[in-house]
């Protein structure tokens, strides 16, 4: 039986989908975020709830900008529609993007690297045994890849460009015998995603995902009239306020620019709209508005531990999927989630999950650079919390 908040929300769900009517709120979801933003924690967020079936709490609380007398800033109000730079939440598309590839018969997550990307070829651990890396090792964070500095980055303008620098680092350890979460590995998969599409990374998730999805919102470059609706972001100060701080990704570039690669380790820009119908797909298995993305049975396999018995993190009870991180024992922050529910956080506290065996997904979206741990933030917590007491099914 549903609670009785949830049948309501769910009455409302198809006139929220035809626009007759405002989307709903959860009171408790915006106490909770409201509690947030006065304890400094936030300037603001972007609260959103689905089902397979649509919208069943959106609510936007705070601010996008706080004011500022020295800066000469004039406070804006958070609104449902802000644009979010949603860091590693570009993960779990990429790992949905290489489903859909499998799915089509172009590639096997089982494959060699070398396949695709011949150089890998006489890669070697540090026992000068050949990596023998696979597809796999790169989404599931156990590939031992080296990393490289932002100002190597900086410099690079494809996905090719990055590999020869990856390539120039020592394998860590042998892959699949550990998990180490790896920038380097995710890009190493999208520039994979490239070569058997032979389409640069940003047009073929474009044309593949965010078009067909109605993701309008979801890009690596902002458009100039895009760019007023992104929320800024903020860290804490040794004495507990909010203080403005640049995207720090960008090396200085504007949101705007597109002299970067297309990073699908955390490049991407969205709103918890365009992510919400995104996680919907996933709760309809690999299905949204008629259109089919992945195969039936493909989505279990997305969100299926692919990293074996080796300890993940970034918090405790957890496997890793294809690119997605896997809920193996619900706790902690993670206590009102399903096993088998999987998602991703991001750098600057954005964070969602779905939930299959609820029918839910949860998606925050908050821009603060310095949490200890964004996965294992008070803020996850108090939002997932509040949600789950008030839709999850008895």
């Amino acid at each position: 039986m549903l609670l009785p908040t949830l049948t309501l929300f769910l009455a409302t769900v198809g006139q929220v989908e035809k626009g007759a009517a405002a989307p709903p709120s959860v009171p408790a979801i915006r106490e909770r975020m409201q509690k947030a933003i006065a304890a400094k924690e936030i300037a603001g967020a972007v609260t959103l709830v689905v089902t397979p079936e649509g919208v069943v709490h959106l609510d936007a609380s705070g601010k996008a900008l706080l004011a500022s007398a020295k800066a000469g800033l004039n406070e804006e109000l958070m609104r449902t529609d802000a644009i979010f730079w949603i860091a590693s939440m570009s993960k779990p598309i990429l790992g949905v993007l290489i489903a859909m590839l499998q799915d089509d018969g172009l590639m096997n997550v089982d494959d060699p690297v070398e396949k695709y990307l011949p150089e890998f070829k006489n890669l070697k651990t540090q026992d000068g045994k050949p990596a023998n890396l696979t597809i796999r090792h790169l989404l599931t964070h156990t590939s031992g890849l080296g990393e490289i500095s932002g100002e190597q980055a900086k410099a690079c303008k494809t996905l090719s460009d990055v590999i020869p620098l990856y390539l120039a680092k020592p394998v860590a350890f042998e892959p699949g015998s550990k998990w180490a979460y790896c920038q380097s590995g995710i890009n190493t998969a999208g520039r994979i995603a490239e070569v058997v599409t032979k389409e640069p990374l940003d047009k073929l998730m474009q044309r593949r995902l965010f078009g067909p999805l109605g993701m309008k919102d979801t890009t690596f470059y902002l458009t100039e009239k895009q760019l007023p609706r992104l929320a800024k972001a903020y860290k804490r100060t040794a004495a507990g306020e909010l203080e403005l701080t640049p995207i720090g990704f960008l090396n200085g570039k504007s949101p705007t620019s597109t002299d970067r690669f297309p990073a699908p380790n955390g490049g991407l820009f969205s709103t918890a709209e365009d992510y919400g119908r995104f996680c919907r797909m996933m709760l309809r298995g690999g299905e949204l508005d008629g259109t089919r993305y992945l195969k039936a049975g493909t989505v279990e396999k997305v969100m299926t531990v692919h990293s074996g018995d080796v300890k993940t993190g970034f918090t405790p009870g957890n496997g890793w999927g294809l690119a997605w991180c896997v809920i193996r024992e619900p706790q902690g922050v993670s206590a009102m989630l399903s096993p088998g529910s999987a998602g991703h956080g991001g750098a600057y506290g954005t964070q969602a999950w779905v939930d299959p065996t609820a029918k839910l997904a949860y998606v925050l979206m908050v821009q603060r650079k310095d949490f200890p741990n964004s996965d294992a933030s008070d803020v996850r917590l108090d939002f997932q919390e509040a949600a789950a007491a008030a839709l999850r099914k008895n």
